[in-house]
């Protein structure tokens, strides 16, 4: 099937689905923070650090949207103190599988024409 026909089939409820996808990924913050969990981190300090200049808020304020969209999971240990580990769930890790493409898409397209900084 080529590329013209694989369109034609997508649906109007599918083009919704998608885009609803598409804005989950592109919101600032969440295309960090599920690199940031596939590189290994798992403590919210990790996290911290590896997804620079976002602030403690807004970082717990995504872990919690990505739990909720299944694309992270939340383990608790109750200790003392309580510690508290994610983890890409088993979506987060094909997404971060299907987003690499378009990564390297971005790159090359970076490459042959470079864009503005903005």
């Amino acid at each position: 099937m080529n590329q013209h026909n694989a369109i034609e089939h997508i649906n109007d409820d599918e083009c919704r689905e998608f885009q609803s996808s598409l804005e989950l990924v592109g919101r600032k913050w969440n295309g960090a923070i599920l690199l940031a969990s596939a590189r290994g981190a798992r403590r919210f300090s990790e996290y911290r650090t590896l997804v620079d200049g976002i602030s403690d808020r807004l970082l717990a304020s995504r872990l919690q949207e990505l739990e909720r969209e299944g694309l992270i999971e939340r383990h608790v240990q109750p200790s003392t103190p309580v510690m508290v580990s994610y983890t890409l769930t088993e979506f987060g890790d094909q997404l971060i599988g299907v987003l690499h493409p378009l990564v390297q898409w971005s790159q090359a397209r970076q490459a042959s024409s470079p864009l503005p900084a903005g």
